[in-house]
């Protein structure tokens, strides 16, 4: 039997899973708009992130900032029990307006240092106090906020200490081919000539980025760029100048496309 623990407050969103007999064709590839912060405690799987991957063992950590691709890779049976975190960017401002505790998430390239381990049983035990505490909605909500706080200290810490070698470009094809359409996101692309590009046919080429992140390429393309849309929009942005300027020629098409990702038009979500 599988369990669940949830928890949303406005912004915030801590999540408590364990999947008894995992299936991989659950886990696909998501983004969010917030930043996340995920805690492995047990199972067989690995983690993608915008094509780099990350072999998973107890106590290993990940954060991914806005937009970044990633999912998890089921490669076994055995039950696969995890922990998340979800918060905006803004959450950090009431303390820290220069959003210095933030760097870790920011100042590297998509895909590159997710990856942290820790002092697993101090992990365990600010996660535990975060997703499973037995308190009213309110007290819930402090708990999540005080420990955050203390999570990005952890993380900032590591981050600060560690060699700008880890931040160095892609060597491998596939992270090549995740990174270039990352650069050209929003650009007139397509399939095949990003197949021609690297000197790859379609099948070859959609094969190898499937493989990499989880998702056939035209697929994340179009995720990527409704999510940056979704989110300029949030901001006051027209939909209409938000869709073209996320790579969308044809609204309608944008239109189409975001009611059926976001279950709502664009309208609902600007202000």
């Amino acid at each position: 039997m599988d369990i669940l623990q949830e928890f949303c407050s406005k912004d915030l969103h801590t999540r408590y899973a364990v999947s008894e007999a995992p299936n991989d064709k659950d886990f696909t590839m998501h983004v969010h708009e917030s930043c996340e912060i995920f805690y492995f405690l047990s199972g067989n799987a690995e983690y993608l992130v915008e094509g780099a991957r990350y072999p998973l063992e107890p106590g290993s950590l990940l954060i991914m900032r806005p937009t970044e691709s990633h999912r998890a890779r089921i490669l076994g049976c055995e039950r696969y029990e995890r922990y998340t975190l979800n918060f905006p960017v803004s959450a950090v401002d009431c303390i820290d307006p220069e959003r210095r505790l933030l760097k870790a998430f920011f100042e590297r390239p998509l895909g590159r240092g997710n990856f942290y381990t820790s002092d697993k049983t101090r992990l365990e035990r600010i996660f535990y106090d975060m997703c499973r505490c037995n308190t009213d909605n309110y007290g819930k909500r402090l708990k999540i906020l005080i420990n955050l706080f203390t999570l990005l200290d952890i993380i900032d810490k590591a981050y600060l200490k560690r060699d700008s070698a880890e931040y160095t470009e892609p060597e491998n094809l596939s992270e090549q081919i995740v990174a270039y359409v990352n650069a050209n996101l929003f650009k007139k692309i397509s399939v095949p000539l990003l197949a021609e590009k690297f000197f790859l046919s379609v099948s070859q080429f959609s094969r190898i980025f499937k493989q990499a992140t989880g998702a056939a390429p035209w697929e994340y393309i179009t995720i990527k760029r409704l999510t940056s849309a979704k989110e300029k929009i949030r901001r006051g942005a027209s939909a209409q100048y938000a869709a073209e300027s996320c790579g969308f020629g044809d609204y309608s098409a944008f239109y189409r496309s975001y009611v059926k990702y976001f279950g709502h038009s664009p309208k609902n979500h600007g202000g």
